[in-house]
């Protein structure tokens, strides 16, 4: 039986579609309704663009802030490790902190949470500073990465596929800006790495901005009869919530990697340091257009299976191309790359197509991410060892192409039109 779902209204419908006012609504919030829908929509697309800054920002300058602040190689390697440690324990945490203060409240505190987090990191004197700041935006964007799928679930859930792909479009621009453009206007600021990080505090204040007028405005219910029944869903019983989270996690070991080791992969086989940073840029600037237009397709299918296989291929093509032959055709495997990692929209699709309440999605979402944030930790390490015992990228590059064999197998069980609602329903999923 249909359940309700929320309409950037206010109101409820049985089927999920936007229904009239209400008998008791006034002209003026009659009025007002459509405006509410596009602040919020302009509100989502803001705190995805913040959700990846605090990471990518600070590739590009970690010499000059290890140096500066005395910072070990050891704790400068542990700094890769912290998104995904946040990401799964905070992750973990959002759905309680949203049944008793509503997702959108949720969501403005830790857009709150980044913007502080990079603003005072800039003026941090020592390494635990710095760490324990870094960890404050984390943990503000482990709980936005888990909940803006559950905003958009309660409040657009006739237009999921959309909206997601504008999350993930938004989140795929921040992420290619602040990598392209941190260095260069670090040098226009001065050079201090302090003034090149903080900057990005500023999208984040914009953000905190519309999300505050988007609570102001929505006066959402924390602890509705959904989210309360969806507090009872034994997760664990689900086979699609396990396939999500496998299939998140192994997609997140792939663009880790991607985003990490590509740029030495590409110099290792002679092509310059300037030419390696723009190939890296290009595999990100992919996703941004396919991020959009990809959850849209995948949100009118009955099922995913396809966009799984066609992504899976892409990714076992560029790995093979970067293991047997990188400064052979660098633009092509780059192009494929950015296409493999937009498994992630395509994943954050399924999670909202998967549950059919707002609650469900809340629950699905910390499970997925959480467990596939969990997952994806130790594949980053693994290449980086092997490529230090063997010296070439042969071995760590067929390891990750092996290991898009059971990301696509996860990822078709994953893409069938199943609801988890109706497997935790049942002593077991059949």
């Amino acid at each position: 039986m249909p359940t309700a779902a929320e309409t950037p209204t206010g109101t409820r419908t049985d089927s999920g579609a936007p229904s009239g006012p209400p008998a008791t609504a006034t002209p003026t919030a009659t009025a007002r309704a459509p405006y509410l829908g596009v602040l919020l929509a302009v509100a989502i697309t803001a705190a995805a663009f913040n959700l990846r800054p605090v990471v990518t920002s600070l590739g590009p300058l970690l010499d000059q802030v290890r140096a500066d602040l005395g910072m070990s190689a050891t704790v400068a390697g542990l700094l890769t490790a912290v998104p995904s440690l946040c990401f799964a324990a905070f992750g973990f945490a959002a759905p309680v902190l949203a049944r008793r203060m509503g997702p959108v409240a949720v969501v403005t505190a830790g857009t709150g949470a980044i913007t502080v987090g990079l603003l005072s990191r800039a003026f941090a004197g020592g390494t635990a500073v710095f760490l324990l700041l870094t960890a404050v935006s984390l943990a503000g964007v482990a709980v936005a990465n888990v909940l803006i799928p559950v905003v958009i679930k309660r409040y657009f859930p006739e237009r999921v596929g959309p909206m997601i792909g504008l999350y993930s479009m938004a989140l795929s621009a921040g992420t290619a800006l602040a990598a392209a453009v941190t260095v260069p206007l670090t040098s226009a600021l001065g050079g201090s790495w302090r003034l090149g990080l903080g900057i990005w505090a500023l999208a984040g204040a914009v953000a905190v901005v519309l999300w505050l007028v988007t609570l102001a405005l929505h006066r959402e219910r924390a602890g509705s009869a959904t989210a309360r029944a969806a507090e009872r869903l034994p997760i664990l019983r689900s086979r699609t919530a396990w396939a999500l989270a496998c299939f998140f996690g192994l997609q997140a070991t792939g663009a880790y990697v991607t985003m990490g080791w590509m740029p030495q992969i590409f110099q290792d086989a002679g092509i310059s340091a300037g030419t390696s940073g723009v190939l890296l840029a290009v595999t990100m600037v992919v996703g941004v257009p396919v991020s959009f237009v990809l959850p849209n397709w995948a949100a009118r299918r009955g099922d995913q299976r396809i966009f799984v296989v066609v992504l899976a291929a892409c990714g076992i093509v560029g790995y093979t191309g970067l293991a047997l032959a990188p400064a052979g055709a660098p633009w092509v495997w780059a192009t494929l790359m950015g296409l493999s990692n937009c498994a992630f929209p395509l994943v954050l699709t399924m999670i909202g197509l998967r549950a059919r309440t707002s609650g469900g999605v809340a629950q699905l979402s910390a499970f997925a991410q959480g467990l596939g944030y969990l997952i994806s930790i130790p594949g980053p390490i693994l290449v980086g060892s092997l490529y230090q015992a063997t010296g070439r990228w042969y071995l760590p590059m067929g390891f990750l192409a092996v290991l898009l064999v059971p990301q696509m197998l996860f990822g078709l069980r994953a893409a069938l039109p199943r609801h988890i609602e109706d497997e935790t329903a049942r002593p077991a999923a059949r």
